[in-house]
Formats: structure tokens, C-alpha cells, sequence
């Protein structure tokens, strides 16, 4: 069985996205359908997505599109472009946009499957027992100095960093994850969070500096470690 992925399908095609949820699902892989780019999460729910898989020609905004801004806003992410177009330029465009792999219609659920378990040892490989890994699942993070429980607003916005671009997140998208307005008194509550969360990864067997405070801006994520959802 692979590793469980969180995935978004963007097909608007009702019965071939529903036949491709499905399938993912059965393998184990938390999975959302959606039929249009317009319908794609916002930014700050992006974070927990692991790999796209991305229909080319979508009403609206097309998948071309699509792919090159959800890659400049969250590039760790796997983005796997389906599409009927198979003319080199216009794979090459699918590249260049951002897609890890293309795949052309009809394309069956074996190769997708193969193809999402290929971009998996990317996205979440097997890292060696010492390194830090964050339980989204289970709330947790372990590393060399054991376990440390985790509260489900910290391990979003671990995960969130993680995820993001440079690993590092403005002070407004890490205060959004919780669902707050921007205020003076949120962003205090997100200085002690921070705190916290440091205090954590510490137990852990972070370095003390591991999330650094960017003046005027947020906060940045310095060390790596294995994100688990399953």
C-alpha cells in the first residue's frame, strides 16, 4: 500500500473525475474532486494538498494556468497534468508550467496510480529515524529526543510552513489558517503560538532557532522534516 497522499482532482468532466476519486480513495489516499480552477482551494487550505492531479482543458481558467500558479505559490506540491493534447509544444507548455509529469488521454488508472507513486517518493520520502517528522493524523512530532504532542492549529501551521514557498509564510496567512482577522491582538497570539511551537520542535530535537521571525513580514522554517498525513 503507498503512502497516503491528500489530492485534488480538477476535471470537469462529472463521471471520469468521480471514477478517478474513487479509485484514489480506494488506495488509501484522502482525495477531493473539484470541476473547475475557480472551484481550487484558497491558499491558505492549499497547504495540505500534496499532489494535484490537473485536466488541461477546463472551463474558465485553463490548466496551464492554473498549474503555473498554484507551482509559484506552493512549489513541494505534485501536480500531474491529464489532458487529450499530445503535440510536443503543447506538453512542453504543460512542463513549463509547472506539471512533474504529463499524462495524455485516455489515460488509465494503472498509469495514474504508478505516476502519484512515483511523485510520492518525492513529496513524502522516507527519511532516516533521527530526522524530525510531523504526524498531521496524529498530531504529533518525533525526532531524536522522542515524541511531542502537538495542538491542531500547530501542526496546520507547521505543515503550512513546510509546504510553502521557502518555507517561510507572511503573518496574515499563518493567522487565516485559524480562521482570524488580522488585529494587533492576533498578531500577539500568533508571536506566543510561535513561541510555543519552537518550545516543541525543541523537545523534539530541533536546533533553538528553528522558526525564524522575518521583520515585518512573518515567519520562516529552518530545518526539513517528513510530513505524514495518513
Amino acid at each position: 500500500m503507498p503512502q497516503a497522499l491528500n489530492i485534488l482532482v480538477v476535471e470537469d468532466h462529472d463521471a471520469l473525475r468521480d471514477v478517478t476519486v474513487e479509485a484514489l480513495i480506494r488506495q488509501g489516499h484522502h482525495v477531493r474532486g473539484v470541476d473547475c480552477a475557480e472551484a481550487v482551494p484558497d491558499e491558505a487550505e492549499l497547504c495540505a494538498i500534496d499532489l494535484m492531479v490537473i485536466d488541461l482543458n477546463l472551463p474558465g481558467e485553463d490548466g496551464i494556468s492554473l498549474a503555473a500558479r498554484i507551482r509559484a505559490a506552493q512549489p513541494n506540491v505534485g501536480i500531474i497534468m491529464v489532458t487529450a493534447r499530445n503535440q510536443l509544444p503543447q506538453r512542453l507548455a504543460g512542463y513549463q508550467a509547472g506539471a512533474d509529469i504529463y499524462l495524455t488521454k485516455p489515460t488509465s488508472i494503472e498509469e495514474l496510480l504508478a505516476a502519484i507513486a512515483a511523485l510520492a517518493r518525492r513529496i513524502k520520502p522516507q527519511l532516516p529515524e533521527s530526522t524530525l517528522a510531523l504526524d498531521l493524523a496524529g498530531l504529533s512530532l518525533t525526532g531524536p529526543l522522542g515524541g511531542v504532542g502537538l495542538s491542531g492549529h500547530e501542526a496546520t501551521m507547521l505543515a503550512a510552513l513546510l509546504r510553502a514557498k521557502d518555507q517561510q509564510l507572511d503573518s496574515w496567512q499563518l493567522i487565516a489558517l485559524a480562521d482570524k482577522e488580522v488585529t494587533e491582538a492576533s498578531k500577539k497570539a500568533l508571536e506566543v503560538q510561535i513561541v510555543r511551537l519552537r518550545k516543541k520542535l525543541q523537545q523534539a530535537g530541533a536546533p533553538e532557532a528553528s522558526i525564524k521571525s522575518v521583520r515585518g513580514q512573518g515567519y520562516k522554517l529552518l530545518l526539513k522534516m517528513a510530513l505524514r498525513s495518513d
